[in-house]
């Protein structure tokens, strides 16, 4: 066995993260250059060729691949991205669409049916109204402006209605024209922003709908766990448990700078407060590490790709993780 000396890490510069990037922590004794790159970038990257030894990688895409044996990352279970999804659903502020189950139907526009945030977006629709992902007709593009000359669609194992959106057309202006009715969108579409905007959320009041979520199933979703190329973790035996422990630290020290009274480090002016809001909804240890908590939240997704015909099979948590991580 030989010890990797020299590792590309390659994730978004959180501030669960910013202790690797400053140095404060390091994976073992090896040299670490951190990359940080557009989440898009390093996900196309690390699942095209592998380019990194230890990467950020999409739960979503992470999972399939999986499934397919064809991905050459193995996950650790720290999550560097996690959020709820209920706000990402965009409507016409001249339509009739006010209740979820309204969607039922309706042509609904997406950059990209596999991804997490719709992963989730469409999980809550699914576990508290009834929206099951056949129901809707589903067109992806690019939203506001143009990112791809081409748009593959992903395989999938059920009969879901899915389609390209002809001749480069962007979401945004479809929904405008009333050529679809909503978009599901990871961040603000440009129609709904500023004092013309023409576009809203479909849940307005996003925060109590997901609080209501996670009060009923306990689920913060999953967006991105940190994934170990498997080539490397097979040379190097203490490379798996070192990088699992240095993420878990630098969340540590990110969680210990929220709750730092004497000089705000988080540019929140009521941020104890907040802090002690979001506590005392999803509990102390809101954004926790490792695997057994996160278990059963790692389950309820696994389970929503399977409805969404993402994947072919279900699987159990486990088979994502290296074995040592199962402890933890």
């Amino acid at each position: 066995m030989t010890s990797v000396a020299k590792l590309n890490v390659a994730v978004w510069r959180y501030d669960r993260t910013q202790a690797l990037y400053d140095g404060r922590i390091s994976v073992g004794a090896r040299e670490a250059e951190m990359v940080d790159r557009p989440l898009e970038e390093i996900f196309s990257k690390a699942f095209t060729s592998a380019e990194y030894e230890v990467s950020e990688l999409s739960l979503s895409n992470f999972l399939r691949m999986r499934v397919d044996g064809e991905c050459a990352y193995q996950g650790i279970p720290v999550f560097p991205s996690r959020s709820f999804r209920h706000g990402a659903f965009y409507v016409r502020k001249d339509n009739l669409i006010n209740d979820p189950r309204d969607l039922v139907g309706r042509k609904i526009g997406v950059r990209e049916y596999s991804m997490t945030a719709a992963l989730a977006a469409r999980g809550g629709l699914r576990d508290q109204f009834g929206v099951e992902a056949d129901q809707v007709h589903w067109l992806v593009g690019d939203v506001n402006e143009k990112e791809r000359d081409t748009i593959p669609l992903p395989v999938l194992y059920k009969d879901i209605s899915i389609a390209v959106a002809a001749g480069g057309a962007l979401l945004d202006d479809l929904l405008l024209a009333g050529e679809i009715d909503a978009i599901l969108a990871y961040k603000p579409i440009k129609s709904s922003i500023g004092p013309t905007a023409r576009t809203r959320r479909l849940f307005e009041n996003s925060e109590a709908v997901e609080k209501d979520y996670f009060a009923k199933t306990q689920v913060f979703p999953i967006m991105h766990l940190v994934g170990v190329r498997t080539e490397d973790a097979r040379a190097d035996p203490t490379l798996v448990r070192d990088v699992y422990q240095a993420f878990a630290e630098a969340q540590r020290l990110a969680s210990a700078d929220l709750a730092y009274e004497q000089a705000l480090k988080i540019g929140l002016p009521w941020l104890r407060q907040e802090l002690e809001r979001t506590k005392a909804i999803m509990g102390q240890d809101y954004w926790p590490g490792g695997f057994a908590a996160n278990r059963h939240v790692l389950e309820t997704m696994i389970n929503w790709s399977f409805q969404d015909g993402l994947i072919s099979r279900k699987i159990e948590p486990e088979e994502l993780f290296f074995s040592e991580m199962l402890t933890t």
